[in-house]
């Protein structure tokens, strides 16, 4: 598992950092269907300073109307030695590489760009854009000005350009209304682009109000909890920094339909400051599974994790199951769903004639047999056709394919596949398919986890990604303790106050760990990302020799790697 890194929500864009590209357009009429760009003026600015200018007239191919002449000043005959279409575009593109655009009604002038892209086969960068008219609607009041087109925010904010319907003349009275409208989200604390685009894209009042709920949370990484009136917790994430991202929750750049009603509903935030990454998102699992946040859709009901069980009876069977038992069993999983256990069972079903039916047999007590019986696709101990002794064989093969060497079942499955595509009964060979790999990804993932699992104790470490190092102990697969060392510091006092403090974990039954599946998933990329180090170990660490492992290299390829402790003692 890689280092989480900062997302655009998470860390927000310091406005001062933006480069803006403000854009105004003069064109032959209203719709980029029937009508084409006269000219394109831009100024590109950033923290209120001008970076640089573009101007240039279009040739539109086609004869401006007598009132657009009117309106602009601009005729026919001025633009007949004009560069086309096809020219001045990229041009301004290149001009508008990597900002943000801006423009007064931004989806006229934007709906054009993008229609001559479109028409000359030019890519469309994806610029974020920003409306001037939806900011103004939000901060502008209607006693400050009747309207809200470009001249009259232009008079209000004292632009030094006056608005007269030229492209460039037009895009330097916008930078001013703009740098006016920021200032004034700027007193409402306001200090991202992200924060910006709320107010522009029109983000309900009721919804920015809440903004508040953000105050005084920690600039850190950790858990956050949005709660009702009541208490209930209505949704748990995670952050490399709290703060800004439930800032963002009441901005733009939150689109989710179903964040927006959760909101709505949040009275209160509850941050819980996390020292790894690791650790943040453990507890999220946990929160998610204690609380079973309604908005939360993920991760809400790890009880319904299932198993594959080989049961320990006299005729032992397959048998699909919620939880493991320290009952001598053996065990594939977990799985999550009930189908993928099912798809499982199906494939150790098609190469080994284990019984399928339901009942617990007795060695001494006959039963009628079952249609499989009579197709030949099981032994038949319920009637005495088979001892126990004959059948111990067979489950002997079904021990072997879950919990030793399964490639001997996935090349008899493959097998099987290619006879049925070579009939061109090739949905069937799909089925076969799906079940083998839900065979091996149980398999796998039963005989993986099951050195974790067993271990009373892993510490391990892996660089932080600010230096110093990330610590983290597991004790019977579950996160018991996480810790840092600083840059330049001594590392193992902090291992040796991790393992003071982590949590006393007690094992369940092999291969279960002592944690949530997906906890367990989490901790074991944890520890095989790069450059994590075994600090001590408690107990056997070892992949199986064949099994899984190799139906796995097969089918599913992954690197693994194991390396010695670099630049610590080994913890005694």
């Amino acid at each position: 598992m890689q280092m989480v890194q900062g997302t655009f929500d998470d860390l927000g864009t310091p406005l001062a950092d933006v480069t803006f590209v403000v854009v105004d357009l003069e064109t032959t009429g209203g719709s980029p269907q029937d009508s084409a760009i006269t000219e394109i003026g831009a100024v590109k600015v950033r923290g209120g300073e001008v970076l640089g200018e573009f101007q240039t007239l279009v040739n539109p191919h086609l004869p401006i109307p007598p009132f657009i002449q009117a309106l602009t000043g601009i005729t026919t005959a001025m633009v007949a030695d004009a560069p086309r279409i096809e020219t001045a575009l990229p041009a301004f593109l290149e001009f508008a590489r990597g900002s943000v655009l801006v423009a007064h009604n931004a989806g006229f002038d934007v709906g054009f760009l993008k229609a001559g892209a479109k028409a000359q086969g030019i890519p469309w960068p994806g610029h974020a854009v920003l409306d001037t008219v939806h900011l103004a609607r939000q901060l502008v009041t209607r006693d400050e000005a009747r309207n809200h087109k470009l001249s009259s925010l232009a008079a209000l904010f004292g632009a030094a350009t006056v608005p007269d319907h030229r492209a460039l003349h037009d895009a330097r009275a916008t930078v001013d209304v703009l740098h006016g409208l920021i200032e004034r989200v700027g007193n409402l604390g306001v200090r991202t682009l992200e924060e910006l685009s709320s107010f522009s894209s029109r983000v309900s009042p009721a919804r920015r109000r809440k903004r508040w709920l953000a105050d005084g949370l920690p600039d850190a990484p950790g858990v956050y909890q949005f709660k009702d009136g009541q208490g209930h917790v209505l949704y748990v994430g995670t952050s490399v920094n709290i703060r800004t991202r439930v800032r963002n929750y009441f901005t733009g750049s939150e689109h989710r339909s179903r964040m927006t009603e959760m909101v709505g509903i949040a009275e209160s935030v509850t941050p819980i400051v996390c020292a790894t990454t690791l650790e943040a998102e453990v507890r999220e699992l946990r929160l998610i599974a204690e609380h079973k946040p309604r908005y939360n859709r993920r991760s809400k009901f790890p009880e319904r994790a299932t198993w594959v069980k080989l049961t320990v009876e006299a005729f032992p069977r397959l048998s699909i199951v919620r939880e493991v038992r320290g009952d001598g069993a053996k065990y594939i999983g977990p799985f999550g769903s009930r189908a993928s256990a099912e798809a499982a069972v199906a494939a150790v079903h098609e190469v080994i004639p284990l019984r399928q039916c339901v009942q617990r047999l007795s060695p001494t007590r006959r039963v009628g047999a079952c249609a499989l019986a009579e197709m030949g696709r099981c032994g038949a101990p319920c009637t005495g056709a088979q001892s126990v002794e004959e059948y111990a064989a067979v489950v002997s093969d079904a021990v072997g394919a879950l919990v030793g060497d399964s490639r001997s079942v996935v090349t008899a499955l493959q097998s099987r596949m290619g006879t049925l595509a070579e009939q061109e009964r090739f949905e069937d060979a799909g089925a076969v398919r799906d079940r083998m790999l839900a065979l091996v990804r149980g398999i796998s993932r039963a005989q993986r986890i099951a050195p974790l699992a067993s271990s009373p104790e892993i510490v391990a470490a892996r660089p932080a990604a600010l230096g110093g190092w990330e610590i983290v102990v597991v004790r019977h697969g579950r996160l018991a303790a996480t810790s840092v060392a600083p840059r330049g510091a001594d590392p193992m006092p902090y291992v040796a106050a991790a393992r003071d403090s982590a949590e006393v974990v007690l094992p369940a039954p092999w291969p279960a760990p002592a944690a949530l599946p997906e906890e367990t998933e989490k901790i074991l990329r944890w520890l095989e990302s790069p450059g994590v180090r075994l600090v001590d170990l408690d107990g056997e660490w070892s992949c199986p020799v064949g099994g899984a492992g190799g139906a796995r290299a097969h089918l599913e390829p992954q690197v693994v790697s194991r390396q010695s402790v670099s630049g610590f003692v080994a913890a005694s």
